[in-house]
C-alpha cells in the first residue's frame, strides 16, 4: 500500500555511530537503532568538528545580560564563534532532508531542554533551552521533523515524529518531478491523515489543489508545502484519530454484523479510555478494508504512515504516558 521512501536524517553521532562523546562514550538507544537502519542517515558533531578531543571537558551554555556563551568551564575557553560559523556552513549546506534526530540536553546538539546558566561558577542557577547548534536547526528547519532521542522514547511523541519524517519524505518525493496531477493523488492519499492533524489546513490544502485559478504548478506546490506544514505541526488529538476512525467505519458499517460493530466501538471506547493503542481499533478497520476491498481506504496512508517494521519500537510499550 505504501510509497517507498527513504527519508534523509540527520543524526548526532555519538548515538550509536562513533565514540565522541564529551566522555568518550556513545549512546545506543533501541528506537533510534531502528530508525536508523531504514533511513538514509547523515551524521553530525559539531563538537568534534571544530576541533574539541575525545575525551573532553564539557560544555555549557551560558548566558548574561542576554549575551548567550558556549564555553568550556573547565578551560575558560569560549567557543561561541567557532561553533556558530560551522553551524553555518553545514546547516547551509544541507539539501533533501527530511528530519533530524539529536541528542537530549547537549549543549550543542538538543534541541531543547538544555541547561542554559546563568554564571559559569559552580552552583548557578539555569533555564531550560536550545542547544547552539540544535537552537539553528529548530530556527532553520522548523517545519521538519526534528526531536532527541530522549523526547522518542515516549510513545506519542516518536509515533508523532515517524508519521511526519514519511510523509515529509513522500512529498519531498513529490517535488523531484512536480506535477498538478502528482499533488493530487498525494492529497488524495493523505486525506485522512491530514484530517486527524489539523482540518482547518486540510480544507485551505483542497482549495490550493482544486487550482480553480489555474496557478503554476511550482507557486502551487510552495503554497501547499508551506500548509503542509503547518498541519503537521502538533500531534494529532484523541478524539481526532476516534473520528477518523468513525468516518472511516462508515465505508464497511453496512457489511458488519451487530457484534463485529459491537466489536469495534468497544474498543474506542478502550483508546479513548487510554486502556489499549490507537493501533488496536486501526489494525480492525484495516482488517476490514481487506475483507470488503475498499481501494479508497486501502490507498490512505493513514493505516500505514510508516514502515511495518517500525511497529515493534511503536508498540513496545515503553516510555508511553498515553496510549
Amino acid at each position: 500500500m505504501a510509497l517507498h521512501v527513504t527519508p534523509k536524517v540527520i543524526f548526532s553521532r555519538c548515538l550509536g555511530f562513533e565514540h565522541c562523546r564529551y566522555n568518550g562514550q556513545t549512546i545506543v538507544d533501541p528506537v533510534v537503532e531502528q530508525i536508523k537502519a531504514i533511513v538514509d542517515p547523515v551524521t553530525v558533531c559539531p563538537e568534534m568538528a571544530i576541533g574539541l578531543g575525545v575525551p573532553r571537558p564539557p560544555v555549557r551554555l551560558i548566558e548574561q545580560t542576554d549575551d548567550m556563551r558556549l564555553v568550556q568551564p573547565e578551560t575558560e575557553r569560549d567557543i561561541t564563534a567557532e561553533m556558530a560559523a560551522y553551524t553555518d556552513r553545514f546547516l547551509e549546506g544541507l539539501v533533501d532532508v527530511d528530519g533530524f534526530i539529536l541528542k537530549y540536553r547537549s549543549p550543542s546538539c538538543a534541541p531543547s531542554q538544555v541547561k542554559v546558566y546563568n554564571s559559569p561558577k559552580p552552583g548557578a542557577g539555569h533555564r531550560k533551552g536550545a542547544g547552539a547548534f540544535g537552537g539553528q536547526v529548530l530556527k532553520r528547519f522548523g517545519g521538519l521533523a526534528i526531536e532527541d532521542e530522549g523526547r522518542l522514547r515516549n510513545f506519542d511523541i516518536r509515533q508523532h515524529f515517524l508519521t511526519k519524517l514519511f510523509t515529509l519524505a513522500r512529498f519531498r518525493d513529490l517535488l523531484h518531478s512536480p506535477s498538478m496531477k502528482r499533488l493530487v493523488v498525494f492529497h488524495a492519499r493523505h486525506k485522512l491523515l491530514l484530517m486527524a492533524y489539523n482540518q482547518t489546513e486540510l480544507r485551505a490544502m483542497g482549495r490550493i489543489v482544486a487550482n480553480q485559478d489555474r496557478r503554476l504548478v511550482p507557486d502551487v506546490v510552495r503554497d501547499y508545502r508551506e500548509h503542509l506544514a503547518r498541519a503537521l505541526a502538533k500531534a494529532p488529538r484523541r478524539t481526532s484519530a476516534i473520528n477518523v476512525l468513525l468516518h472511516a467505519f462508515g465505508y464497511v458499517s453496512d457489511k458488519l454484523t451487530a457484534r463485529e460493530k459491537a466489536f469495534f466501538l468497544d474498543s474506542l471506547d478502550e483508546y479513548r479510555a487510554k486502556h489499549v493503542p490507537l493501533s488496536v481499533p486501526t489494525s480492525i478497520i484495516r482488517s476490514w478494508i481487506v475483507r470488503f476491498k475498499v481501494d479508497y481506504l486501502q490507498d490512505q496512508f493513514y493505516f500505514e504512515p510508516y514502515p511495518q517494521t517500525l511497529i515493534e519500537v511503536l508498540e513496545s510499550g515503553k516510555g508511553r504516558t498515553t496510549a
